[in-house]
């Protein structure tokens, strides 16, 4: 059921490490943001780290017009006394900006966030604190200190919500998170996401393969490397678009060299639409995921996609994509085969990936339902 008004509830803050690099997670934050202010409810976006601001990207710049964004002195964790101190001193601002904000709910994304998020929220006295999880943990199972800050904040906070069955049946197996503490709420797309783009021009007479994702290890990128290399000794050759920065992109310019392949690192770009457009086959070959938003907007743009079957991603796209095992490059390889010798598969996959997204991702059904959530917990709390 739609809640449009949000009744009762009325002040809303929204906490994340950081708003840059952008990323699946910073995307829906902002997104979410702005559907809570579309309902009349005071919405504020905190961000725990200073670095990167906001206005640097016009997308989020454009998702968060009117909407306060608070950036708090938060730096990365480390051993050093001046680390430490400032983090104490970032603590304090945040828990004096809680008090200040009097928010109704604080809704917790990422693990920094949610960890710092949690205990300074209820120091705040802040009524309802929600935590969010959006990617499979498995950084956080060879470090039992990590897992176990998760689960005192954990502990802390009223209800999770995952972005896919998948993460949540993650969460209850390694943070024994009861089923009723935990809620699952797909990612949403905008409406423009689904409108028709003009194809983005890429000087190549070879078929393109698009990768939007952060050049980091977990996204694995080097396996859709050798994949192209397997095709190109195949006599298949294909041009390789990478949008997305990160630390691998050295490495990653140094493999496609020594293999020979065609790729083109363009880095991050904001004009991803025209280029999903252009591709012949949309990858993602994540080690590990959430919920995608590169495959979701690969689905609403109508692509037929070959991504890895890891987290959310089969969620997405079971008889509406091609599924590989990850850190498979032949599977690869033979998945972007498959959709080039038939494009008549390809169009029907892509017609059905867009036909269920529009169905099942529509970022107004994302909000009612984090709405919905937050009175609930709110009035449970207040009878209580």
């Amino acid at each position: 059921m739609a809640v449009s008004d949000g009744s009762g509830l009325r002040r809303v803050a929204l906490l994340i490490p950081q708003l840059m690099p952008l990323g699946g997670t910073e995307v829906q934050i902002s997104l979410l943001a702005r559907e809570l202010r579309a309902r009349n409810i005071d919405v504020k976006v905190l961000v725990l780290r200073r670095g990167g601001r906001h206005t640097e990207s016009p997308r989020l710049k454009g998702m968060l017009e009117g909407i306060e964004v608070h950036q708090l002195g938060f730096v990365p964790v480390s051993g050093r006394p001046s680390a430490l101190a400032r983090n104490l001193r970032a603590c304090i601002s945040l828990l004096r900006l809680l008090r200040r904000l009097r928010p109704q709910v604080l809704h917790a994304f990422l693990y920094f966030g949610y960890v710092v998020g949690a205990p300074v929220a209820r120091l705040a006295r802040v009524p309802v604190v929600v935590a969010g999880r959006r990617s499979q943990g498995f950084f956080k199972r060879s470090r039992r200190w990590v897992l176990a800050l998760e689960r005192g904040a954990t502990r802390l906070t009223d209800h999770v919500v995952a972005n896919a069955v998948a993460i949540a049946g993650e969460t209850r197996a390694v943070e024994r998170v009861p089923a009723r503490k935990l809620s699952v709420i797909y990612n949403g797309l905008p409406e423009p996401a689904f409108d028709p783009v003009e194809p983005e021009h890429v000087d190549t007479s070879l078929p393109v393969i698009v990768c939007i994702a952060n050049l980091l290890e977990v996204k694995g990128h080097r396996f859709l490397m050798e994949a192209a290399a397997l095709l190109s000794r195949q006599g298949r050759a294909c041009t390789v678009v990478l949008i997305g920065e990160g630390p691998e992109r050295g490495p990653l310019e140094a493999q496609a060299a020594a293999l020979g392949v065609d790729v083109r690192f363009l880095g991050c770009r904001t004009d991803t639409a025209g280029f999903l457009a252009r591709a012949d086959v949309v990858a993602l070959p994540s080690l590990s995921e959430g919920l995608s938003n590169a495959v979701m907007e690969a689905m609403a743009a109508g692509r037929p996609i070959v991504a890895t079957s890891v987290g959310g991603t089969p969620e997405l796209l079971e008889d509406r994509g091609v599924l590989v095992p990850a850190a498979d490059s032949p599977a690869l390889a033979e998945g972007f085969v498959r959709l080039l010798d038939d494009p008549e598969l390809a169009a029907s996959l892509g017609a059905a990936a867009r036909a269920w997204a529009r169905k099942n991702l529509d970022v107004a059904v994302m909000a009612d339902q984090h709405v919905t959530l937050y009175q609930r917990l709110l009035e449970a709390r207040c009878a209580g």
